[in-house]
């Protein structure tokens, strides 16, 4: 062997040497990092998550590459209330691994703690719509909706509550935010139009609106008819006098909500509210082919309002067709499950055509819903405010 190989043979064992350490190295490294994320998840296993955090620092300070890691330390920091120490962790993870939508998410929510409104918004506002588990959409929804309704965008606000109204359209705390941000909004659309046309028909007859609310009728009215004489084909103002004036016990007035509803229909033939409310009184008269021929052409115009469906099947079964009726009932209680009234009309005919069990069905229905209308009418008449769903016909149970 020459010096020259020599000394090349050297060199060559010397990086054979250094190589072999460095894969040691990062062996034991590996091992090291398994073991600090080990030892985490058995103090998660035990609920302690406090013990599990220096186990995910230490795994991260080994390899801050780790996606896993990382998220699971800026997941402990936030719930441990430590906002701010866990968005490093947070953005750490959605740098080497976009698209995680529940990091995202939390970590919108801990920008937001941390008073950092503009990319928690942004951040709550790209996770929102990918959410897969829903209670945490609904809980990052509703963090969204408070951002923007305290910023003032409120048909941003609105917008998330479409949203979040269709993934958990019985959750309490999603259908108050609806409230809320519907009454903001209002109030704002009511300052708005007091400013801009103070005088206009459109502001009496938001003022009808408020009085009405507020069970002050006779103010009401008044408003409606000062929206009259100022635009008489204001839309919608007939039928919001004409649905006033038909909820007094005074025949007279309640001939003058009748001539409102012709009123309306004047203005918009295709009015099927009105032509409804049109069938409903020539039926309490007993004019049962003109309140057919009216209920007929409300179905026709929205089929998919029940009421319009329930009007024609009573109409039905007074003219002794009680099949036709019984499908038109079949498909109101699809449409409308809590209307007693229909549950009610289903079972007496279920019961005349010796259908048992399913007249038993119906009638549990009828007053199961009917009780539940009972407790809610107690509780809007404190509001001094009933909404048509509640003022709803019910059968006197005396016709069983």
């Amino acid at each position: 062997m020459t010096a020259k190989l020599g000394i090349a043979f050297a060199w060559c064992v010397l990086l054979l040497g250094a190589a072999l350490c460095l894969a040691q190295a990062t062996a034991d490294k590996q091992e090291e990092f398994a073991a600090h994320v080990q030892k985490a998840r058995g103090y998660l296993d035990q609920k302690q998550p406090g013990l599990a955090i220096p186990e995910f620092q230490a795994a991260v300070a080994i390899d801050p590459e780790n996606v896993d890691a990382q998220a699971n330390l800026g997941v402990l920091l936030f719930f441990q209330g430590k906002a701010a120490d866990s968005i490093p962790h947070f953005r750490a993870a959605l740098h080497r691994q976009p698209g995680l939508a529940k990091i995202q998410g939390l970590l919108g929510m801990a920008e937001s703690r941390t008073l950092d409104f503009a990319d928690a918004r942004q951040d709550m506002e790209a996770a929102f719509p990918s959410l897969e588990d829903r209670r945490f959409q609904v809980q990052l929804g509703l963090e969204l909706v408070g951002l923007d309704s305290e910023s003032g965008d409120l048909d941003k606000a609105a917008a998330v509550i479409a949203q979040l109204r269709q993934v958990a359209p019985d959750n309490a705390e999603v259908l108050y935010a609806a409230y809320r941000t519907h009454s903001d909004l209002a109030g704002e659309s009511m300052l708005a139009l007091s400013l801009a046309a103070p005088e206009s028909a459109q502001m009496h007859q938001l003022l009808a609106h408020e009085d009405a609310k507020q069970g002050n009728l006779n103010a009401a009215i008044a408003q409606y008819r000062k929206a009259i004489a100022i635009d008489p084909q204001v839309p919608g103002v007939h039928f919001e006098l004409a649905e006033l004036l038909h909820t007094s016990t005074d025949e007279t007035v309640k001939k003058q909500a009748e001539q409102e509803y012709h009123a309306a229909l004047l203005q918009n033939p295709q009015d099927e509210k009105a032509i409804l409310r049109l069938a409903e009184i020539d039926a309490q008269r007993g004019n049962i082919e003109q309140s057919y021929k009216e209920y007929t052409k409300a179905v026709e115009l929205q089929p998919a309002d029940a009421d319009a469906k329930l009007g024609l099947a009573k109409t039905l079964i007074v003219m002794k067709q009680s099949d036709k009726a019984l499908l038109l009932l079949e498909e109101t209680v699809k449409l409308e499950p809590t209307n007693a009234t229909a549950h009610y009309r289903l079972a007496t005919l279920y019961r005349q055509m010796g259908r048992v069990d399913d007249a038993k069905r119906e009638m549990e229905l009828y007053k199961r819903f009917k009780e539940m209308k009972e407790k809610l009418s107690a509780l809007y008449k404190e509001l001094q405010n009933q909404p048509k769903e509640i003022r709803a016909d019910e059968p006197d149970e005396k016709e069983q």
